[in-house]
């Protein structure tokens, strides 16, 4: 059954390289991409009908935002704090609301058109490429920013690094920016591994990258799941739409492997330095143990084929998880109810006898165009001053999780409460439907953290009490990510078109060498060809881009 498998695989990824490197030769690209829901919807207006106040005497802005999925109700932009704000600046806005799924083809629309809103909200709108390619349609808000958002100014003097991402190499600021509160030390995903197939089998949580390796070799030729055939479970399973970018960031972490969030597999060296991660020795050692893990049945045989629902079913099987390690933000997140199967692991002794985990708030918790505005805005100076209103620590918390009353209660002794959610929905869905959350100017002095009380058998809670696991092998020096960073427009010009081959190429390379070998063999001639697409011109950009990125903050 491997045997076919495997031939199979090796067909389907000569003609899948192929199809990469000639798509990828006329793509527009990018530094960055927004993928996520699946959802078709086009664009829709979103009214105030339910308020019977007369505003029509107020200035209407133009503002379109995106929603990962129209799933999610919209209600909360006209209501709550986002309307206290509009009232308190006796402004109207008109918000154009579209979806993640037909965004980008709505976006070239509205670019090449020149029929453009008042602004942008929220960071999944443009891309940095966007931004370069039509400079002229987005407004310097440099001196209005000194002039007219004292509450931004105030964060920028708490948190050098959230001007530094949104300050382009010009010196000049053209978008707003963003910082996630009450976010864990340990950023991003998690590791979490079948608890209950560690008891059926009588095994201890792994320690070290050989403990790692007998316990998924272990839940590979074991009846692991305790149903009499030890055929049928799964160490690891991904999808085919996220392997490297994922893998990189989770399970290939305990290598060393983390990448940038960017999708430019970016990251830094223990010396500090960016580096291109699938060019490193450890990653050549990363992926031979991942060969070694698909000859051995470890990895899903559907594991570069599948889509998310595929691998969501299995996490979430009725008989039980099929998976005996899953990355995810918590347990629930990803295998619903049977998230008691699964405990967070606490990351291994791994590659040179480091613990690696994931921790990078500035590429993950902060981020620039969260709020960018147009050509077409006749008076910015009003939108900022609106704008400034969500760098407020209350106002912060209410575009976070939702308004006072609705999703969160002010008590009497100055705390506010973040409410429990009263069905099977996640508090982080349950946020998304009631807020911007993740999206949208926002930041919150870490001092009003303590203000505030969120469940700690929920989501957001529960990641925020796991992160006593692993927060302790947090260091700078080992375990950061390359942060986001600005380019000029000639270094995005050419890390684009060299990227788009590049990237192609090495996802390509990445599914071979896991399902047919032969990286030893293959790797001088790989780094050839890289070198060949431009590879080192990419990175010295890249590392130029960091080191401004460093000197803006000094």
């Amino acid at each position: 059954m491997r045997k076919k498998t495997k031939m199979a695989w090796s067909v389907a990824l000569s003609a899948a390289m192929a199809a990469g490197l000639l798509a990828g030769c006329g793509s527009n690209g990018g530094t960055e991409s927004t993928s996520g829901s699946t959802a078709a919807s086009s664009a829709k207006t979103e009214s105030s009908a339910s308020d019977t106040t007369d505003t029509s005497d107020r200035p209407t802005y133009k503002i379109a935002t995106v929603r990962w999925t129209d799933t999610w109700p919209t209600d909360f932009l006209k209501e709550g704090v986002m309307k206290e704000i509009e009232d308190k600046m006796n402004i109207n806005i008109d918000w154009q609301v579209y979806y993640n799924s037909d965004w980008s083809e709505q976006k070239s629309l509205l670019l090449a058109s020149g029929d453009l809103p008042d602004a942008f909200l929220g960071s999944i709108c443009l891309t940095q490429a966007d931004m370069a390619q039509n400079k002229s349609a987005f407004l310097d808000l440099t001196d209005l920013i000194e002039k007219d958002m004292p509450n931004l100014k105030a964060a920028f003097e708490a948190d050098p690094e959230l001007k530094a991402v949104c300050t382009s190499r010009d010196g000049r600021i053209y978008s707003l920016p963003k910082k996630l509160p009450l976010r864990p030390t340990v950023c991003g995903n998690g590791l979490y591994i079948n608890q209950t197939w560690l008891d059926n089998l009588g095994l201890e949580a792994p320690k070290t990258l050989d403990e790692l390796t007998d316990v998924l070799l272990t839940f590979a030729k074991e009846d692991a799941d305790g149903d009499g055939d030890p055929t049928n479970e799964i160490g690891l399973t991904n999808n085919a739409g996220n392997n490297l970018q994922a893998d990189s960031q989770h399970i290939l972490s305990v290598w060393g492997c983390m990448t940038s969030r960017v999708g430019n597999y970016m990251g830094l060296n223990n010396d500090g330095e960016a580096v291109f991660v699938p060019a490193q020795e450890n990653y050549k050692e990363a992926v031979e143990w991942m060969h070694m893990l698909w000859e051995n049945g470890v990895l899903d045989p559907e594991y570069f084929t599948q889509d998310g629902s595929a691998v969501t079913a299995k996490l979430q099987a009725a008989e039980g998880s099929r998976i005996g390690i899953m990355n995810g933000w918590t347990a629930d997140s990803e295998a619903g109810t049977n998230a008691k199967q699964y405990s967070l692991m606490e990351a291994v002794e791994g590659y040179n006898g480091v613990h690696y985990v994931e921790a990078a708030p500035t590429y993950l918790d902060i981020a620039d165009r969260e709020l960018v505005i147009t050509t077409a805005c006749e008076d910015p100076e009003a939108l900022l001053k609106w704008a400034d209103n969500f760098y407020d620590d209350l106002v912060s918390l209410q575009t976070f999780y939702g308004s006072l009353d609705v999703t969160v209660t002010a008590n009497d002794d100055g705390t506010y409460s973040v409410h429990s959610t009263d069905d099977d929905t996640s508090l982080d869905t349950a946020a998304w439907s009631n807020a911007l959350r993740d999206f949208g100017p926002k930041y919150m002095n870490p001092e009003f953290y303590d203000k505030v009380i969120i469940p700690d058998d929920v989501s957001d809670g529960i990641k925020l009490k796991e992160d006593e696991v692993n927060a302790k092998y947090v260091t700078t020096d080992k375990n950061t990510g390359m942060p986001v960073v600005q380019y000029t427009e000639d270094e995005l010009s050419r890390i684009t078109a060299i990227g788009t081959d590049v990237y192609s190429y090495v996802e390509a390379m990445y599914a071979h060498w896991v399902v047919d070998g032969g990286v030893e063999d293959e790797w001088d001639s790989y780094i050839e060809q890289l070198n060949a697409m431009g590879l080192e011109e990419f990175v010295s950009l890249q590392q130029g881009a960091y080191a401004a990125y460093l000197e803006s903050m000094e």
